[in-house]
């Protein structure tokens, strides 16, 4: 089945038309700034654009970086407070011509493309994808059961402020540090999921995993690691595999 995924995040907003069968991209994938502030009436304008990009018709999966539980939002991420209380799903199925969206996180949904056709694919026990970003998403799976909203990237860190504002790839954008230097930052983050969440795979993806190679050296958490199969595009992919899964029986 063709679906059209969106992936929201905090810089850019990313859609193509995918084929769930086998997470082929079926179309070129069409990306948009994030519009600043990332207000529900801006984001949803923009959602608007990439439909109006595609002439699509049809159902939208859409990963959003926030919890979303049923299709609405309960935190504010690294977007606007705004968001907090929107049902995401309704808002944007009356922006966009009354088109059906299916919602979820967005480290969950990249998992869910993984798990289900990538890197994923075979393992078993807890594997714990984390995606490298704006923010450090994770998206927590047992036996190849997701468990949702699992936000590991939000722990505190000893500066009292989430994990991620140390050890996403913005705040090595923000500081300038060297990879060796952002590396042993996100090392840090690694080692105390294991000590919380002892899981047996990691799955690295987001913009930064296609540097793995560069950094990969700097890791020294006892913790096999995989790469997005999908890489940057996971969020895209898990978003129409999950939209194909829950709506495709829903009148």
């Amino acid at each position: 089945m063709k679906i059209l995924g969106l992936d929201i995040g905090g810089s850019g907003i990313k859609g193509a038309i995918v084929d769930t069968a086998t997470g082929e991209l079926v179309s070129e994938r069409h990306r948009i700034e994030t519009p600043k502030p990332a207000t529900p009436e801006l984001i949803a304008d923009t959602v608007k654009l990439v439909i109006d990009h595609f002439d699509w018709k049809g159902d939208v999966g859409c990963s959003f970086p926030t919890v979303i539980l049923d299709g609405k939002c309960y935190t504010s991420g690294n977007i606007s407070p705004e968001w907090v209380g929107v049902q995401v799903d309704e808002l944007f199925s009356k922006k966009c011509y009354g088109l059906r969206f299916k919602i979820g996180n967005d480290a969950d949904l990249a998992g869910i493309a993984e798990m289900s056709l990538g890197a994923g694919k075979a393992l078993t026990g807890k594997v714990i994808m984390i995606t490298i970003g704006t923010g450090l998403g994770s998206g927590v799976f047992y036996d190849g059961v997701l468990i949702p909203n699992m936000e590991l990237g939000r722990m505190l860190h000893t500066n009292g402020k989430p994990i991620e504002f140390y050890a996403a790839d913005s705040a090595r954008k923000r500081e300038e540090l060297k990879l060796k230097m952002w590396a042993k930052r996100f090392d840090f983050f690694l080692s105390h999921v294991v000590r919380i969440c002892s899981p047996e795979y990691f799955i690295i993806g987001g913009g930064l995993s296609k540097k793995f190679d560069k950094f990969k050296d700097y890791l020294t958490v006892d913790v096999p690691i995989e790469i997005a199969k999908f890489k940057n595009n996971a969020g895209i992919i898990g978003a129409a595999i999950n939209a194909h899964q829950n709506l495709e029986d829903v009148e």
